[in-house]
């Protein structure tokens, strides 16, 4: 194939591929959650961009190009119902910067098809802000400046990569701006704009109801909840009860929470010594936070109602940091209305007969509530009831069944059936939901609580001690509490595998990765306007006339280093590959005693040199020529650098007369 076939008017063919590369590792995260037709449509698009520039041959008419286009907005509407939101919008960007490069001809093209890709780069933030994600970000981010220094050039370098330091000094550069920003720009709550509807999609974590089946699910996530770090010693794990959802209505299968519970704080009596600690609490886009049972006060921000839940005014879409005071010894006492007592005694007419009948036996023989919530605990306890997260289907009545066929369940079946029982003996109960244990990393000493820990128990109320809790499934299976879901469970179930007791390497690497994590969400993605308070606070800056004169302050030092570096302290770049070889063409012609003069151009040179030296008069000639075509006259071709080296290689002339 010959050289002007290979030739592209706009990019040489190893730039090209060097953006196409480029554009790849932008689009790779976005493709990884995309319907499969957009990643052919992408990659459709690059190879028909590659084998154009490669074949020399025409980009595709404009009706093909407008045809595509309408066609794939036709499809982006099909699968996902709009053509805006988060995860819509940004497969209309991604598949539009594909179709752009299809009519990449002018510069100008070149440089939209790279600003897209940066744009792009900020959309994954939509999706994932890890610790891993930030750092291939940020190589995405050195390769897009790579490119667009390479093809800012006029002509547009064949050697992108010759620009590699200088992009990695100019991000270097911004890093200690970017981090004065971040420190004391003033934050405020919340976003700047509001963020499509989608934006918080689907995220693993408890919901406001409870059915047969949901938490089990939820228990095979080894994903994160949230993360404590406790000012002295951690509670035992018996303590380890994360208080969340209170569930308060029931319609014969799922448990849900009441729209409006009953307002103001509750009543209780603090026994023992208190714990402080700190949460870290994951995104689960809901009101509620999360604190061990039972906790003093809220924190800033949120609110404790009657059932002693802990809720925000809006929803945690980014890591929530809060410190907590619980006293895991309390006594919970509120009087119930008789609203609310009726509401906690409610159950569907006719559901679960055989239940009720079992409850009204055990009222007719007990001469009160304790001891009735007693007899109860007996039945749990010499039953063979079994824990499990793959317990058989219930078709039918599913508390009957359970209670009276299978007998094979996890938590939610446990806590619904003792609700159901007690309800029925006369006896107010709701059913809690939260998390229940935790495991310590000895990497960071704190606390890692993950969905595979969620739990669901059960709160009695009795006239002389107000609500009590009963785990059902402690009574049935008591290393749940004190060992964990990997003790309790029966070997063949399919746990997750931070969950299993083995102490593999990969769950140790795993522990490892979770202690970088959490500095990352500590102190990045939890850095609020309380965090940045605190912070500023440490350093003196008590107020935002002394923080904004700081700001300036450091970032006016920082460009004065940056500016002094490139006066006095910068290296000029590398030589030029072409250059140098030239520079090693006027030293052997100096060895030979022909010196090139200061400002002297190489035809001048070339032709003082040929009278000097006549026996290579005709080397001396092609070499100049060459150099001169190569450097003034097209851009230098790897083919025309390579014979230019040879010829160099090949010259040794012999001494000047």
């Amino acid at each position: 194939m010959s050289a002007k076939s290979r030739h592209d008017p706009l990019l040489p063919l190893a730039t090209l591929v060097t953006l196409l590369l480029g554009m790849g590792l932008v689009a790779i995260p976005h493709l990884l959650r995309m319907p499969v037709w957009i990643t052919v449509l992408v990659l459709l698009c690059g190879t028909w961009r590659f084998l154009a520039s490669y074949r020399g041959d025409a980009l595709p008419p404009t009706w093909l190009r407008t045809l595509l286009t309408v066609a794939t907005a036709v499809g982006i509407y099909g699968s996902f119902g709009t053509l805006l939101g988060r995860d819509a919008g940004t497969a209309l960007l991604l598949s539009m910067t594909a179709l752009k490069l299809l009519e990449m001809r002018h510069k100008r093209d070149t440089h939209v098809v790279l600003y897209l890709g940066y744009f792009l780069i900020g959309t994954q933030f939509l999706f994932s802000q890890s610790l891993a994600m930030v750092a291939y970000l940020m190589g995405t981010v050195w390769v897009m400046t790579v490119l667009l220094l390479s093809v800012h050039q006029v002509p547009a370098r064949p050697r992108p990569w010759l620009y590699a330091g200088r992009a990695a000094s100019m991000l270097v550069q911004a890093v200690p701006i970017m981090l004065v920003l971040f420190v004391l720009f003033p934050r405020i709550p919340g976003p700047l704009w509001g963020l499509p509807g989608d934006a918080y999609g689907a995220q693993t974590g408890l919901s406001e109801t409870m059915e047969p089946g949901s938490i089990s699910e939820l228990s095979r996530s080894d994903a994160v909840a949230f993360r404590v770090d406790f000012a002295g010693e951690a509670p035992p794990p018996h303590q380890r009860y994360w208080r969340g959802p209170v569930l308060e209505l029931y319609d014969g299968r799922a448990w849900r929470r009441a729209e409006a519970p009953a307002a103001g704080p509750p009543a209780v009596e603090h026994l023992g010594d208190p714990l402080d600690y700190a949460v870290i609490l994951q995104p689960h886009h809901q009101k509620w936070l999360f604190a061990l049972d039972l906790p003093a006060l809220a924190p800033p921000g949120a609110s404790l109602n009657a059932a002693a839940e802990m809720r925000t005014a809006g929803a945690i879409h980014e890591p929530y940091r809060y410190e907590m005071r619980s006293h895991p010894e309390f006594r919970l006492d509120r009087g119930l209305s008789p609203g609310m007592r009726q509401r906690m005694l409610s159950l569907p007419p006719a559901a679960h007969p055989q239940a009720r009948a079992l409850a009204e036996q055990w009222r007719q023989t007990s001469g009160s509530d304790r001891e009735l919530v007693a007899a109860a605990i007996v039945f749990f306890r010499s039953q063979p009831f079994v824990y499990t997260l793959s317990p058989p289907p219930l078709q039918q009545d599913h508390v009957d069944q359970f209670l009276f066929e299978t007998r094979r369940g996890f938590c939610e079946h446990y806590a619904g059936a003792f609700a159901v029982l007690m309800r029925a003996a006369g006896v107010p109960a709701r059913v809690v939901t939260g998390y229940q244990g935790g495991e310590i990393n000895p990497l960071g000493d704190y606390l890692i609580v993950r969905q595979s820990d969620a739990h669901a128990w059960t709160e009695v109320w009795l006239e002389d001690s107000g609500w009590q809790r009963i785990d059902a499934t402690a009574l049935v299976s008591p290393e749940r509490v004190e060992q964990g879901m990997g003790r309790a469970v029966p070997a063949g179930d399919p746990i997750p595998t931070m969950a299993r007791l083995d102490a593999s390497w990969i769950k140790q690497f795993r522990l490892g990765i979770d202690a970088i994590n959490t500095g990352w969400n500590r102190w990045v993605l939890a850095y609020g306007p309380e965090l940045q308070q605190q912070v500023l606070n440490q350093i003196g800056l008590v107020d935002w006339r002394h923080t904004v004169g700081a700001m300036a302050a450091t970032l006016g030092l920082i460009v004065a280093l940056i500016s002094a570096y490139m006066l006095f302290g910068y290296r000029q770049p590398t030589t030029p590959p072409l250059v140098a070889l030239y520079e090693r063409f006027c030293r052997k012609l100096a060895r030979r005693g022909v010196d090139r003069r200061p400002g002297e151009g190489p035809m001048d040179f070339a032709a003082r040199a040929c009278r000097s030296l006549p026996a290579h008069a005709r080397q001396i000639d092609e070499i100049t020529r060459l150099y001169v075509l190569l450097r003034y006259e097209q851009a230098p071709s790897p083919d025309g650098i390579r014979r230019l080296r040879h010829l160099i290689r090949r010259f040794k002339p012999a001494a000047a007369r």
